[in-house]
């Protein structure tokens, strides 16, 4: 198998909202289906998809089920820990809610914050000084 993800799909209890959240932090839909799915560019050949939970659980093989996101995160990293604080804010400002304040990390010496998305998807947003992502996309580990 090649080692790469295309799509991440995420049952969204409200879709409307994942649209207000994204669109606010200026992600622009490459696909949308009202009601049902919408999809953005998370990575060079990757989407990020939120599909209304009621037809995610269906399409799961598993209708009537209330599908959950838990123990995940999403990370962005930023080039400096104020850029850390200025995008939880603008987050917080798209309707998305601090799951941890902006603070030192217990490992690797990063600066980062826990957001979660009108639907519960945690976001990390991190400065790590040792990491830095590529300008085609490639993350370096130092």
């Amino acid at each position: 198998m090649d080692p790469s993800v295309h799509f991440i799909t995420v049952a969204a209890r409200d879709l409307d909202a994942a649209r207000r959240f994204y669109g606010a932090l200026g992600w622009e839909p490459r696909h949308d289906v009202p009601g049902e799915i919408v999809f953005y560019r998370s990575a060079a050949g990757q989407l990020l998809g939120f599909f209304d939970a009621e037809s995610f659980a269906r399409d799961a093989g598993t209708p009537g089920a209330a599908p959950t996101t838990t123990g995940v995160t999403l990370s962005h990293n930023v080039g400096s820990r104020e850029a850390v604080v200025a995008l939880v804010a603008a987050m917080v400002a798209a309707g998305g809610t601090v799951r941890k304040e902006p603070q030192e990390g217990e490992f690797g010496g990063v600066f980062h914050a826990h957001v979660a998305d009108p639907n519960g998807l945690v976001w990390e947003v991190a400065h790590n000084p040792a990491w830095s992502v590529r300008a085609d996309g490639e993350v370096d580990l130092g």
